[in-house]
């Protein structure tokens, strides 16, 4: 495959939604357990879910029925895949399919990372979908920029 069609333009359908751009700041954090705060982004058929670690924080042994990749962005911590644990710093990522036990440790330092679910995980899914309505409703209400704004 080359470059251009890689990047290729040509449209085989119609665009579905309109694209918008997320930071974690730009969602409000959900906590299920101390020491851990979500701030999941929701698209149409995948979820991204920023993941804040405390010192000393741990996300238990669990399993879902999404896959999920991993993604370190800042700090470290130990993550466990089915009984493998390795110590995760920025750039490295994991990879659980559906149904394998996983769990995450940071110790002395916080981690920042970014989940991906696909399909959306379930559990973030309804707190993903407010703050993306209350996001677009707010755009829509907001004045239109003057020109003397945009100079």
């Amino acid at each position: 495959m080359s470059g251009s069609e890689h990047f290729s333009l040509e449209a085989a359908g119609e665009p579905t939604s309109a694209g918008r751009f997320a930071g974690p700041n730009d969602v409000a954090p959900v906590q299920f357990i101390h020491g851990l705060e979500f701030r999941p982004v929701i698209g149409e058929r995948m979820l991204a879910n920023y993941v804040h670690f405390d010192r000393n924080s741990t996300a238990p042994r669990h399993v879902h029925e999404e896959e999920q990749i991993v993604i370190v962005l800042d700090g470290e911590f130990d993550f466990e895949i089915d009984g493998e644990v390795r110590t995760m710093r920025h750039g490295d990522m994991a990879v659980i399919p559906a149904w394998v036990p996983h769990s995450a440790h940071t110790k002395e330092t916080t981690c920042l990372e970014v989940d991906v679910f696909n399909p959306p995980r379930k559990t973030l899914v309804d707190h993903a979908v407010a703050q993306r309505d209350a996001a677009q409703a707010a755009a829509a209400q907001a004045p239109p920029a003057s020109a003397a704004e945009n100079l």
